[in-house]
């Protein structure tokens, strides 16, 4: 009887096939208004199926899928036993268009938020382990170990703008992958190589991608998305997993890129340079806790650190702590290492001596209150033998001054006897002196540019309000940001910001009394009144 059964089911698998595919996509096109069809489904043996003439069109949409051919062989023996896993496939002519015009796309049921056959809650794996486990298990198992995919576009277009992915050829052989692929953005044409190695039975990847012609690889879609621009000559990716336990996982590997440049004017006025960087990372992850180990090596041009992440959910509520700490070191990595675009008046910095740095930040969102921030940079025998494009003490003497209102220059004049205004800090009222100094920093005369309880209580009340309502900035950052980085309202400047005071401060380039005196000669008193 048994027998008889597994003979029936094997003679009439192509009906059960079709009749098991056909209730499924009437489901799909009934959920989501979509049209969809195919020439011929049939398997072949046991393990092989074959799929001819797919397409998927939304109702009054362009078309968003074709295929013209598909043949994947399983592992029968893991079919059995509810696993897929694809040993070879050979895929043609399978084209994705996403197409938007006006207000309207072909990709609009993906994001329609209707959820088929939800009558309740859905359950979501709480098991971080599981979780990636089942995904990166998925992937090894649907990525075959010999095929090739011929002939595969994909495009995007909206309205005049468009981008094309064509890949002519896609080989695999013995988990070993390569191809070629041609971008088109509009007017632009690129020709990338993609290359790499993806094998389940190790578990383990990685790829490496780069431009012919020693052109740089140019992401496309981004500028007219984001408006940033990213180019760069390699960038290559490395992973190998391993379960630990049956609630710890562990992800190890490397992330590379060379000849990064990149633009966006909220980062930097101008174009920033990565010659190159690595990440040697090892990552553990628990039941409900994400970890950056801190044996994981980051290479940041020439200077190298190891950082410390982790992320832990509790009772619904995130607890975040980021540390490093990184031991003497000669000064110059730093400042050699600093990329070009992004710290404009410290470039050609040349400085001698050793320098040290520690950092903590730890956030529970159970208890703001708690907050830990901890960030030092300690210098041995530290010396600035040259300054770079901006010479660093400039407020020492008389100096020229631009007042900047909404990135616009207002006011221009010379902060020193020259000008008739000006008014020494001797002359300047005690009373005036005094209720300045406590209503913006009244420490200022005692430390050394960086108030880190002020920056702390600043850093738990943004969060508590969930927008940047205060910045904890103390007299010498004010300084730094209007004297040398009034121009560059963005993310870069606040880290430029912190080496210029540290540098002011440390190497006293600047008297506390002068910084005052400037302070008041330059401070805003009225509208357009300095």
């Amino acid at each position: 009887g048994l027998i008889i059964c597994l003979i029936s089911i094997y003679l009439s698998r192509n009906i059960l096939l079709q009749s098991i595919t056909n209730k499924r996509t009437t489901h799909i096109e009934q959920t989501y208004g979509l049209q969809i069809h195919y020439q011929n489904l049939q398997m072949k043996g046991c393990s092989e199926i074959t799929l001819q003439g797919l397409s998927i069109v939304p109702d009054q949409r362009d078309t968003l899928l074709t295929l013209q051919s598909v043949n994947v062989r399983l592992n029968f023996w893991k079919l059995l036993k509810g696993n897929i896993e694809v040993r070879n496939v050979h895929m043609n002519g399978l084209a994705i268009a996403f197409i938007k015009r006006d207000s309207a796309a072909n990709y609009d049921f993906l994001f329609s938020g209707h959820h088929p056959e939800a009558t309740t809650e859905p359950v979501i794996e709480t098991n971080y382990a599981h979780r990636i486990n089942r995904i990166l298990n998925l992937i090894y198992g649907f990525f075959p170990e010999n095929g090739q995919l011929t002939q595969l576009n994909i495009t995007e277009r909206k309205d005049s703008n468009f981008v094309t992915v064509n890949i002519p050829t896609f080989t695999i052989e013995n988990n070993r992958f390569q191809s070629t692929i041609k971008i088109k953005e509009d007017t632009l044409t690129q020709q990338w190589k993609a290359a790499g190695e993806l094998n389940r039975k190790v578990h383990t990847l990685q790829a490496e991608l780069f431009a012919t012609e020693q052109k740089k690889v140019s992401l496309p879609y981004i500028n007219r998305r984001f408006g940033a621009e990213v180019t760069f000559d390699t960038l290559y990716y490395s992973m190998t997993k391993e379960n630990r336990t049956e609630n710890q996982l562990q992800l190890d590997g490397t992330a590379k890129v060379s000849g990064l440049d990149v633009f966006h004017k909220a980062l930097s006025p101008e174009v920033i340079h990565l010659d190159r960087g690595q990440l040697t990372y090892q990552m553990n992850i628990g039941k409900q806790t994400l970890e950056l180990d801190s044996t994981t090596t980051v290479l940041f041009n020439q200077i190298k650190f190891h950082p410390y992440l982790r992320a832990e959910k509790n009772e619904n509520q995130w607890h975040f702590t980021a540390a490093t700490d990184k031991s003497w070191f000669p000064a110059d990595e730093l400042f050699s290492s600093l990329p070009k675009g992004l710290f404009s008046n410290l470039e050609g910095i040349k400085t001698s001596g050793e320098l040290a740095y520690h950092f903590l930040l730890d956030i529970d969102f159970a208890r703001l209150d708690s907050l830990k921030f901890e960030s030092e940079l300690k210098e041995k025998d530290f010396r600035i033998i040259e300054y770079g494009a901006t010479s660093l003490s400039k407020m020492s003497e008389e100096f020229v001054y631009t007042a900047y209102e909404n990135g616009i220059p207002v006011k221009t004049f010379p902060v020193g006897p020259s000008w008739e205004p000006f008014t020494p800090l001797d002359s300047i009222s005690p009373l005036l002196r005094m209720s300045v100094m406590q209503s913006e920093d009244g420490a200022f005369f005692y430390h050394k540019g960086f108030l880190p309880d002020a920056m702390r209580e600043a850093l738990i009340y943004d969060l508590q309000v969930e927008r940047f309502a205060r910045g904890g900035s103390t007299i010498t950052m004010q300084l730094v940001k209007n004297v040398f980085l009034n121009r560059n309202k963005n993310f870069s400047r606040k880290l430029e910001e912190a080496l210029i005071v540290w540098l002011i401060e440390t190497e006293r380039l600047t008297s506390k009394e002068r910084m005052y005196e400037v302070y008041l000669n330059i401070a805003e008193w009225g509208p357009l009144v300095y």
